[in-house]
């Protein structure tokens, strides 16, 4: 049972990957679905505020406590997690190794994507609502931009590094924390790529699909590859 955030930290580790609690998985894993975390997901307290028992806090502790776990839109354009174990294999499987200007000249990523990236590698890391004037897009872009995101986190290029506060010209805090946004070298440093080179894209592969039917046995082929290329 999971039932706070150390047992959630606990199993992901064990997992090593999962989509996002209570998020879509397509019958491929979920630790509150399959695998040891199996469980009634009623017995968790969502949107209280306690960063012991409520799911949607734990989104942010994983990132501003720990560094061997990543959170970002990365199974069906829908949140989930990756640990460090596991994150060079769906970096060998979405990445191969490429770097985002190849894949922009092969027209594997949109010229919004492109520009939304540079602006974030540039800067280091942005809050989603500075992004737009820092990649030089108007209001009425907002949607592309949103979809840029979403096409670089599923590629493995951009990652979640946090939450930033608005604040007001004033000095003042205000609204909703702002989700931000690094590149997934600045998360990860070198070593996670240096071991990502070392497994071929079909070996990584094999390999996170023998993961998934270990842990969920009934996951059918066509969901894992999904799950496993976005």
């Amino acid at each position: 049972m999971i039932r706070n955030y150390t047992e959630f930290c606990r199993e992901l580790q064990k997992a090593g990957f999962s989509g996002a609690i209570g998020g879509k998985d397509d019958g491929v894993f979920g630790l509150f679905r399959y695998g040891g975390g199996a469980q009634d997901e009623s017995a968790l307290y969502w949107h209280t505020g306690d960063p012991d028992t409520d799911p949607w806090e734990w989104r942010m502790r994983v990132l501003n406590e720990r560094d061997d776990i990543a959170y970002a839109k990365v199974f069906y354009k829908k949140a989930g997690y990756i640990t460090k174990e596991w994150y060079p294999y769906f970096l060998a499987v979405r990445r191969g190794g490429r770097l985002l200007e190849e894949d922009y000249r092969d027209g594997m990523i949109s010229r919004v994507a492109k520009c939304v990236y540079e602006a974030i590698a540039e800067n280091g890391s942005l809050p989603l609502h500075e992004i737009r004037r820092a990649a030089g897009f108007g209001r009425e872009d907002s949607s592309k931009i949103g979809a840029a995101l979403t096409e670089l986190q599923m590629k493995l290029y951009l990652t979640i590094s946090g939450g930033r506060q608005r604040m007001s010209q004033r000095g003042e805090a205000y609204g909703w924390t702002s989700t931000v946004f690094c590149t997934t070298e600045a998360f990860w440093g070198g070593a996670v790529f240096d071991r990502a080179a070392a497994i071929t894209g079909e070996k990584a592969a094999a390999a996170l699909t023998k993961r998934i039917l270990l842990l969920n046995p009934s996951a059918q082929e066509k969901g894992i590859m999904k799950f496993i290329r976005g």
